[in-house]
């Protein structure tokens, strides 16, 4: 079956859930055209932007462990989708379901990484619900404003628009596969930072965007979805992050395979049309900020990536897909990139 007429997993599975809701006159965006909700302020030019998000998963499977990470994340993966609409932060509200046991110690550095988070991004706590229970459960509910009320979504992207990145690429993967597959190992450093200002400031030049927060593959394969376009992508050793490709040559895995997901790096993946570059980099620059050039946007829905100085095509859906194929089994699904890997290994 040809994977462009067919709907990615997680998308018919939300459409099955959604599918049936009434949606609000106010709303800027249909499902899955952006990061956050966007809903137009009467009698203002605004467009407030909302996002929920929680890390259950992360925390049940083991993948977040250390508490200060746990409340750290809880923050950064919804300030993320802020960031990837363009929009000024506001504030944050809290989710927290507390074990009754929890010990001291670990509640104070599981504050202390929400607080420090909140810090970075700019986003105040509103306010939030406490419950406790026999688990660990954190989430939360970011809200952001676009005063000019021209958010970004992932759509917009056309042929010839240039492809960046907000930072290198992979370090979320890397991560990932050290936690799960190599529990003796220790991870590489990661502790995404919020992309709040580098957004406002994409939010001005980009045709499109998307944070990589399930791995690069997975945004590339939804931009592609929702545009009608493909990627011709550059040398891996340039998008990578140099801990991503240290973690492959050791395991001896195939470098792309950090950018497969399903855990990412958060950072913002984004298209600019290529008359704005100059101009774009220009005030990237004047923020301290070198966005990363990693490709171009084709006519087609293929996706490539230059391997060993060789094109080779991403079959971007079936990665996408691969965990959820693999019953969320890790090693199966390391079985199943292989059997998706058309380049040569390390």
């Amino acid at each position: 079956m040809n994977a462009a007429t067919t709907l990615p997993r997680e998308v018919a599975l939300l459409e099955r859930l959604a599918g049936g809701f009434s949606r609000s006159a106010l709303q800027c965006n249909q499902r899955h055209e952006s990061d956050a909700e966007l809903i137009r302020l009467p009698g203002s030019p605004s467009v407030l932007a909302l996002t929920t998000d929680a890390i259950s998963e992360e925390i049940e499977s083991g993948l977040y462990s250390d508490p200060y990470c746990i409340g750290w994340m809880t923050v950064l993966v919804n300030a993320s989708d802020l960031a990837a609409v363009g929009a000024a932060p506001v504030g944050i509200l809290l989710n927290q379901t507390l074990p009754s046991d929890m010990p001291e110690q670990e509640l104070e550095a599981l504050q202390g990484g929400v607080r420090d988070a909140c810090s970075a991004c700019g986003l105040p706590v509103l306010g939030g619900d406490t419950n406790f229970g026999a688990r660990l459960h954190m989430g939360a509910c970011a809200v952001g404003l676009i005063p000019d009320g021209q958010p970004l979504t992932r759509r917009g992207a056309t042929s010839g628009d240039r492809v960046f990145a907000s930072g290198p690429l992979g370090l979320g993967g890397a991560f990932a596969f050290a936690r799960m597959m190599q529990p003796d190992a220790d991870p590489p450093a990661f502790r995404p930072t919020p992309r709040l200002a580098e957004g406002q400031l994409v939010r001005r030049y980009a045709t499109c965007c998307m944070d990589t927060s399930d791995g690069a593959i997975s945004t590339l394969d939804e931009l592609s979805r929702l545009n009608g376009v493909g990627f011709t992508l550059g040398a891996l050793d340039g998008i990578l992050h140099p801990a991503a490709l240290t973690a492959a040559r050791t395991a001896r895995l195939p470098p792309w395979f950090m950018l497969a997901g399903p855990h990412g790096e958060f950072e913002l993946l984004f298209t600019v049309p290529e008359p704005a570059v100059a101009a774009f980099r220009a005030e990237a620059r004047g923020l301290g900020w070198e966005p990363k050039e990693i490709g171009v946007v084709s006519p087609g829905p293929e996706t490539s990536i230059s391997v060993s100085g060789r094109s080779v095509r991403l079959d971007t859906r079936a990665v996408r897909d691969a965990f959820a194929d693999a019953g969320g089994d890790t090693r199966a699904y390391l079985a199943r990139l292989f059997g998706l890997n058309a380049g040569p290994g390390p």
